[in-house]
This record gives C-alpha cells, sequence and structure tokens, in this order.
C-alpha cells in the first residue's frame, strides 16, 4: 500500500477547501507575514526601543526651530487634516454604509453580511489592541489635531486597511483584467498609506503606532478575504462579480 505522508495528506486536505489557488496561498502568506510584523514592531514598542526613530521622524515633519508648525507650505496642514478624516470613524462608516446598501439593492445579503462584520470586527480588534498596549499620545511635537483615545496601534491607519484593503480586494473580484485588479489595490494601498501618513504629520501618533496598524489592518483584511473567498467556494457567499437572479414577485 503507498504510504502518505503527512504533508501529502495536508496538501489534499487544502486542495479540497479550495485553498491552494494561486491567491489564497499568496493570501495566506501575507496573513502570516502581517501577524509577525505586528509582534515585531509591537515587541519593540513595548521595550522602548523605538522611541529615538519615533521622535526622528515626527520632529522631521515639523520646522526646524519651530516643532508647533509641519513642514510644506501654509495649506499643509489644513490639506493633511482633509486627507485624515478619509480614515476617520465618520467617513468610514459613511463608506460601509454605502457598500452596504449597494450589495443589499443587489440582493447580495451574504457579502453585505461579511463587510458589516468585517468593518465591525476590525473596530473591535483595534479597541482591543489599545486597550491591552495602554500607549500614551506623543509629546514630542505639539498635536495639530484634537485626539482623545489611546495611541497603539493607530486606529486610522488599521480602519483604513481593513476597509479599504478589503473593499479594493472585492472590487479587483469583479473583473478578469489585471490592470484594473491591480488599480483597484493600488488605489486602495495607496489611501492606506496616505491616511497614516497624516496621522504622523499632525504629530497624533508614533511612526510605530502607523505600521502597526497598517500590520494589523492588513491582516484582519486578508482574513476576511480569505473567508470569503472560501466560503465563496463552498457557495455561500456569490462571487461579487455574479449578480443575483431578479425577484419574480408582482
Amino acid at each position: 500500500m503507498k504510504k502518505v505522508t503527512l504533508f501529502q495528506q495536508a496538501r489534499d486536505y487544502l486542495a479540497r477547501q479550495g485553498l491552494l489557488e494561486m491567491g489564497m496561498l499568496l493570501a495566506l502568506l501575507g496573513l502570516v507575514g502581517s501577524v509577525w510584523a505586528f509582534s515585531e514592531v509591537a515587541d519593540e514598542v513595548m521595550d522602548a526601543e523605538t522611541d529615538h526613530f519615533d521622535a526622528t521622524i515626527l520632529r522631521a515633519f515639523r520646522q526646524p526651530g519651530d516643532l508647533a508648525t509641519g513642514i510644506g507650505p501654509k495649506w499643509m496642514p489644513t490639506a493633511v487634516g482633509d486627507l485624515t478624516a478619509l480614515g476617520g470613524t465618520a467617513v468610514l462608516t459613511l463608506i460601509v454604509l454605502i457598500v452596504i446598501a449597494f450589495l443589499i439593492l443587489r440582493r447580495k445579503w451574504a457579502s453585505a453580511l461579511l463587510v458589516l462584520c468585517a468593518s465591525v470586527g476590525g473596530t473591535l480588534l483595534s479597541t482591543i489592541l489599545k486597550s491591552f498596549f495602554q500607549r500614551q499620545r506623543p509629546s514630542v511635537v505639539p498635536h495639530l489635531t484634537e485626539v482623545t483615545s489611546l495611541s497603539f496601534p493607530s486606529g486610522h491607519s488599521m480602519l483604513s486597511a481593513v476597509i479599504y484593503l478589503t473593499l479594493g480586494a472585492l472590487l479587483a473580484r469583479t473583473t478578469k483584467d489585471r490592470k484594473v485588479k491591480a488599480f483597484f489595490m493600488l488605489t486602495a494601498l495607496f489611501i492606506t498609506v496616505l491616511v497614516g501618513t497624516t496621522r504622523v504629520y499632525l504629530g497624533v501618533h508614533f511612526p510605530t503606532d502607523v505600521l502597526a496598524g497598517w500590520c494589523a489592518g492588513t491582516t484582519w483584511a486578508l482574513l476576511c478575504v480569505i473567508v470569503a473567498r472560501w466560503l465563496q467556494k463552498k457557495h455561500v457567499v456569490e462571487p461579487p462579480g455574479e449578480s443575483a437572479p431578479p425577484s419574480t414577485g408582482d
């Protein structure tokens, strides 16, 4: 009788679950990598080994000799304040509600529920992580906007990654054109990076807060994408590119 190795058994199981596709493998690798990166950043922060790095970057965003003024032209702080709102609770909530409403209109009930769970779950995870690490906001430079919550990880950065990367991945599933797929994902990534950068410019987050927020948000977004793809394989969730059959009501 042919001997079946543990590796072969694992491979066969993953194949049956639809987890051996290239996209799924990349998502799984990204998930592992983002978890590892977050744990490394968190460990360095807890040991206070990033203090010098954080302070140096924060000061680099301020005018030499005037830490209360951000670098760039006079309109820059206002523009940065507008852009940072892309990762704020109000804007993200509005975006999520619009997306859910659209999915409901298309009768994609399970997809709408997944978007809702991804958003709510990401918010809860951000709150839990902040409460666990209890890191206070930076005092290296004056804040250019008002903040009240804890600092690590950055909620704006994390939730931007959760929402925009998840939506980017869902949109990418609606087309077979690789250029369009890349456009969706690069746009989501750009907005995520932009929001995190504004938090450092405003002096309300350490750079490591933002980095950890990106890692945690990417982890959650990838987990949601993996679950969604797995459910699609099981025909529990319809693929984003497919529409539900029209209603036959009177």
